[in-house]
Order: C-alpha cells, then sequence, then structure tokens
C-alpha cells in the first residue's frame, strides 16, 4: 500500500489580538472629557472674574432686555454650582481613564451635561418667574437621559418616573402662577411676572386667590426641592442614577430651584409673610419626621445619603419659614449642602465600584479596604449632620438661634429632637460600614490622585466656610441673606 502524502504543515503565525470595542472608542473619543474639563474651568474662571469684580453694592446688572438680572442671589449661586460642575467633570475625566465602559457614551453624556449647565447658569439669572420655571423642566428634560444610564434594575422606568414627578411639581406651580393671575384680574391690576414687577400687583390685604396661588407655587417648588409630602422622587432617582448624575442633581439642580423659592420670598417683601411661613414650617416639619423614619430603616447607603438631603430640605424649610436671625444660617446652610452633597455622591460612586453594592452589609470595614474613600465619606456624614468644624455646624446653630429668638420653643425642640434620632439613627447605619470587622478581601485597584481631588478640595471648602470666610464671600452671603427676609 502507498502511503498518503500529508501536505507540509503551515507554520503557525502568532495571534493578533483583536480590536476590541472599548479601545477603538476610546481613541475616537479620547479628547471629549478633557474639552468637557477644560469647559468647565473656563466657566468657572468667568464666573469668578465676576465675582471678585462686582461686589454686591455694584448690583443688580440686567441683561437680555431684562429677562437676565446679575443680583447677589445669582451670583452667589453660579459661584457655587460651577465650582461643583468642575470637581464633577474632573471627577468623570479620571473615572473615564480606568472605566472603559464610560467611553462607549461618554460624548453623549458630556453634551447633556454642558446643556444641562448652560439651562442651569441661565435659570440662576432669569429676571422672569415664569422663564425660570420652564428652565427648570428643561434642565430635568436633560437630565433625564442621563439617569437612564444609571445601575437601577430598570433605569429607563426610573428616568421616566423622574420626568413625571418633575412634571407634576411643576405643573402645580403652573397652576399657582394662573391664580395670582386671577387675583390680579379681579382686582382690575395688570400683572407681570418680572421679579421687580410681580410685587406692585399683589394685594396687601387677605385674598384668596392669592394666598392660594402663593400655596401651590411653594408647594410645588417643594416637590423639586425633594419635601414632602412630594419627596417620592428624590430617594429612588439618587440612589439608581450614576454618581455624576446624582451630584448634579443634589448639588446644582436643587440651587436651581432653590432660587426660584428665594425669587418668590424676595418678591413677597412681607406681602403674605405669615401666611408662607406657615406653609414651608409644615412642610419642613413632615420631611423632618419623614427622614427620620426612613433613616431609621434603610441599609443602603446611597439611600441613607439620599434621605439626609430631604433632612437638609427640612431644616432649610423650617429656617426660611423663620427668617430675620436664621436667614443668614440659611444660605450659608445651602451653600455648604451644596459641597456635601457632591463629597458624599462622588466618594459613594468610588465604594460602588469597588464592592458592587449599594447595600451597606457587604461594605463592613471600607476603612481597611478604601481608606480614603472611608475618611471621605465618614467626613462628609458629620458634614451633612452638621458637625465642626464644617460649615453646615455653623449654619444650624443659626438657624436654631433665629428659631430661639423668634419666640418658636417649639420648633426648637422638635428639630433638635428630630436631629438628634436622625445622628443616632445614621450613625448606627454607618460607622459599622466604615470601621467594623470585614466580611470578605478585597483589593481595590490604586485610585488616580486626580479622582481624589476635586472631594478633598469640596472638604477645604467646607472646612474654609465653617472657620473663616473670605470677605467678599460674607458680604455676599448676608446680602442674599437679607434679600429674603434677614
Amino acid at each position: 500500500m502507498t502511503a498518503l502524502a500529508l501536505p507540509d504543515p503551515v507554520p503557525e503565525t502568532p495571534a493578533q489580538p483583536a480590536p476590541t470595542l472599548y479601545t477603538d472608542a476610546a481613541a475616537r473619543v479620547r479628547w471629549v472629557s478633557p474639552a468637557l474639563v477644560g469647559t468647565a474651568l473656563l466657566l468657572w474662571l468667568a464666573t469668578m472674574g465676576v465675582f471678585l469684580t462686582h461686589p454686591p453694592e455694584r448690583l443688580p446688572l440686567y441683561l437680555a432686555h431684562r429677562y437676565l438680572v446679575l443680583d447677589a442671589t445669582s451670583l452667589l449661586f453660579l459661584v457655587v454650582v460651577n465650582t461643583v460642575f468642575l470637581g464633577i467633570c474632573v471627577y468623570l475625566f479620571s473615572r473615564e481613564r480606568d472605566t472603559p465602559s464610560l467611553t462607549v457614551d461618554i460624548r453623549s453624556r458630556a453634551a447633556l451635561m454642558l446643556l444641562f449647565m448652560v439651562v442651569a447658569n441661565v435659570g440662576l439669572m432669569t429676571h422672569h418667574l415664569v422663564l425660570l420655571w420652564a428652565l427648570i423642566e428643561i434642565s430635568t428634560l436633560c437630565l433625564a437621559p442621563l439617569v437612564a444610564r444609571g445601575e437601577a434594575p430598570n433605569p429607563k422606568a426610573l428616568a421616566w418616573r423622574y420626568m413625571l414627578y418633575s412634571a407634576m411639581t411643576l405643573a402645580i406651580t403652573f397652576v399657582g402662577f394662573m391664580a395670582l393671575v386671577q387675583s390680579a384680574q379681579l382686582r382690575g391690576l395688570p400683572i407681570s411676572f418680572m421679579l421687580d414687577e410681580l410685587g406692585p400687583a399683589l394685594a396687601h390685604g387677605h385674598d384668596a386667590w392669592q394666598q392660594l396661588g402663593l400655596s401651590l407655587m411653594l408647594f410645588g417648588l417643594g416637590g423639586k426641592l425633594g419635601l414632602a409630602p412630594l419627596y417620592g422622587w428624590l430617594p429612588e432617582t439618587y440612589e439608581g442614577a450614576p454618581t455624576t448624575t446624582s451630584a448634579l442633581l443634589a448639588s446644582v439642580q436643587f440651587n436651581v430651584s432653590m432660587v426660584a423659592v428665594f425669587r418668590i420670598l424676595q418678591v413677597l417683601r412681607g406681602t403674605e409673610a405669615s401666611f408662607v411661613s406657615q406653609e414651608l414650617m409644615m412642610m419642613g416639619y413632615l420631611s423632618l419626621a419623614v427622614a427620620t423614619v426612613q433613616i431609621m430603616s434603610t441599609t443602603n447607603y446611597k439611600r441613607l445619603v439620599a434621605y439626609a438631603c430631604v433632612s437638609s430640605s427640612g431644616v432649610i424649610a423650617l429656617g426660611l419659614s423663620v427668617g430675620k436671625a436664621a436667614a443668614y444660617g440659611v444660605v450659608l446652610y445651602i451653600v455648604s449642602n451644596a459641597f456635601v452633597k457632591s463629597l458624599l455622591f462622588l466618594t459613594a460612586g468610588r465604594m460602588r465600584g469597588v464592592y458592587g453594592t449599594n447595600e451597606v452589609g457587604p461594605l463592613s470595614g471600607v476603612i481597611r479596604t478604601l481608606p480614603l474613600a472611608g475618611l471621605l465619606f465618614t467626613g462628609g456624614i458629620f458634614a451633612l449632620l452638621g458637625f465642626p468644624p464644617f460649615a453646615s455646624f455653623l449654619a444650624e446653630m443659626l438657624i436654631l438661634s433665629g428659631i430661639v429668638q423668634a419666640g418658636n420653643l417649639l420648633a426648637f425642640t422638635l428639630m433638635c429632637v428630630m436631629l438628634t434620632v436622625i445622628f443616632v439613627a445614621t450613625g448606627r447605619t454607618v460607622f459599622p460600614m466604615v470601621w467594623g470587622t470585614p466580611q470578605r478581601q478585597l483589593s481595590a485597584p490604586p485610585q488616580p490622585w486626580l479622582t481624589t481631588l476635586p472631594k478633598l478640595g469640596f472638604v477645604g471648602i467646607l472646612v474654609m466656610l465653617g472657620t473663616y470666610t473670605p470677605a467678599p464671600l460674607t458680604a455676599l452671603l448676608r446680602t442674599v441673606a437679607v434679600s429674603i427676609g434677614g
């Protein structure tokens, strides 16, 4: 038999690695996150330039046919939100370098973030109340697609619920506008929603339509601030949204809605002041009560921060209901909270990235696995609960002092009791998570220094505001406090 001739074997060549989707995407969009940081830096520099060159006595300045105004209120919150946004962008830039999944949609994410910030900046400067209302809704439309990219079980459904809640609260606010129009028409007066023209159209005596309008406006905007009873969207949205989106919701959009409340209080100038005060006090009490109960039962650290934000909204509402001596404390509290919330959510993102869960149980002993993240999260919780040397401590003391000076000892007692319970419940959850015995050994990848830089910057700002506030910033805080009845 003749042996079959086999062909000579083909020499093997080394296998060439196939390019991955992430590698190709990273090469195409490598410029996006640096460009985002650069844009945020330019925006921050422009804001700080205006802040340093325009002291409160040189304000207000009107722009765009008086539809925009640069006054103490808009300038203060422009500084705050653009500082926070710069920190968030630096954090995102650093995370995108070592998290390939972020690269896939970085272009659309960056575009939505920039569009949101444009809307937020214009909203802060808006001199027309209805236009400000519309811009708050547009900012919601910018953030909803970012919420839909979170790690919730059904992120798209979460984004839709967030939009529906926002539409409902803003619809209530719009009905309030219509009630004010009806009040003015019944008295035969023209009405304009320009901030400096709305005051003369308000009645100085009892007017049912006017009271209905003001109550609906504050009730609707209170829902955007996470005040009870329309707070239901806040915990699940803050928990399920991506880390940077949660920070934008809590530290930027919250402050745009807060400015809308400030504008209403500035227009009132004593008109219906007692009526508005009672509504704010009721929403503040209810929010503190809801936060107290929920914090006692939650086992999710990101949701815990969200309910602490509801508690903070309650403190703000109580302070605004008192006004006068508490006003400066309220303004300082709002400013400090912007940095506290960003610090906590960005740090929570680091813990989520390592442990893969938002539940408290598996994170026992964070300080051993993630020493810096554990310290920053603990510091953020202390700042949120009002401990020295952070600005929130000074702000809470001023608010409580204002409540005592107003002679409302019941409000003082209830606020102290509920804040104490919130502190104990938060400590019972957070301290074992940070300082407990680890249930499993994890090797966390090293964290780039650039990721830590924004969080350390926020801590530095909080300590500065609580110990020494620069004179220009103090003057701005005082001017805003006076404008809301301080």
